[in-house]
């Protein structure tokens, strides 16, 4: 999927500063200005820092469609997301496809390449495109054990890797986007100690915790779970990998199991399989329950009451930074902040409205009905 354009900006844009502007708010040449912003010999240490603070004051920001245009060339960029999901990965892949449309004055061949699900088939196409020759690639990490290796090759060859919704920080990758997931973890527990008064049992349901999403979000949640509610029991994390089939029989198990538990944090968005053995359980309405993300299954649940909240994590706007921060490295060599962690939204009955329009748009029937179809046709 290649992106030609060439769209002029409109006139009524607000202009941030440019190269000019800094140069006669110090009195200085243009040329010395452009040296000290892109790091090249000629300039003094003192004249460098002054034209940093200016630029910075300024509001200053490279044109990057002028920048490419004056390159003449096209940026090669893979996208490497899993299928499984797909409420909470159209989401991203949709804000990185906007980003790249909006990108006025770019150049950029955008290849969307999937695999099943976080350890099945990322490795091998990672691999796979190692020898491709990408300027950049986004991409959602699993196994570190397996993926950073990988990434750490594409760095090395020159391939500018960028992260998103989970992170490979002991890589060279130049950012990680996602949401805080200690925050996450954080925020369900002290909602459910909040809502549980009687001693009990709380149970998470994970996707993998060798991804350092989940491992976060575990460990915030078990760690504000001690501080606000010491009368609440937490029981040892269950993993689905991702996988539906996994995570219902793995939740009626949990049912089956006594005591039952008083709360349940599912903090993966593959809550359609565990919402599902629930109801089959008639237990929707006696479980406290927060779940990960927004998508119109969720919806019903949410406004009868079934489900007490959930931790919307931003997936279009995960992907539009993501893909802002690559082509601003590659054209300017801007190398953004290492970890962008986002606050995670907090959805409940009272403030649902204000995000139905955030949802995938592949997702619009809202009826109940429809919820519970689906719900079925998921397993």
């Amino acid at each position: 999927m290649i992106y030609n354009c060439l769209d002029i900006l409109s006139e009524s844009k607000a202009k941030s500063a440019g190269i000019k502007e800094i140069a006669k708010a110090l009195g200085i040449s243009i040329g010395t200005v452009d040296r000290a912003l892109h790091g090249r010999p000629g300039v003094s240490p003192k004249t460098l820092s002054k034209v940093l603070r200016t630029a910075e004051s300024l509001n200053y920001k490279p044109n990057l469609a002028a920048r490419n245009l004056k390159l003449n060339r096209t940026l090669r960029i893979a996208v490497h997301l899993p299928q499984e999901i797909a409420s909470f990965f159209d989401s991203l892949r949709d804000g990185i496809h906007t980003a790249a449309t909006n990108s006025h004055g770019l150049n950029v061949q955008l290849d969307f390449r999937t695999f099943p699900r976080l350890g099945d088939g990322d490795a091998e196409l990672l691999e796979k495109d190692i020898a491709r020759d990408y300027d950049g690639i986004i991409v959602t990490p699993g196994d570190p054990v397996t993926i950073d290796p990988l990434i750490r090759r594409l760095t090395q060859q020159g391939t500018a890797v960028v992260c998103v919704a989970n992170d490979a920080p002991r890589t060279d990758r130049i950012a990680g986007i996602s949401v805080d997931a200690t925050a996450s973890g954080g925020i369900a527990a002290e909602l459910l100690a909040r809502t549980i008064k009687g001693n009990g049992f709380v149970a998470t349901i994970t996707g993998n915790l060798s991804t350092l999403d989940h491992a976060e979000k575990l460990r915030g949640f078990a760690a504000t779970l001690a501080t606000f509610a010491p009368h609440l029991t937490l029981i040892p994390a269950i993993e689905s990998h991702e996988r539906p089939k996994e995570a219902y029989q793995a939740t009626l198990a949990l049912l089956n199991h006594s005591p039952r538990p008083a709360g349940l944090y599912i903090s993966t968005a593959n809550s359609l399989p565990v919402l599902r053995a629930l109801e089959e359980k008639r237990l929707l309405n006696q479980i406290q329950i927060i779940t990960t993300d927004l998508f119109a299954d969720l919806i019903s649940l949410i406004e009868s009451g079934k489900i007490l909240a959930t931790l919307y994590q931003r997936p279009f706007t995960q992907g539009k930074l993501a893909f802002e921060a690559l082509t601003r490295f590659l054209l300017d060599r801007v190398r953004p902040d290492a970890s962008v962690r986002l606050a995670p939204h907090i959805v409940l009955r009272s403030n649902l409205p204000l995000f139905l329009k955030q949802i995938h748009p592949k997702g619009a029937d809202h009826s109940a009905a429809n919820s519970t179809n689906k719900m079925h046709s998921n397993i």
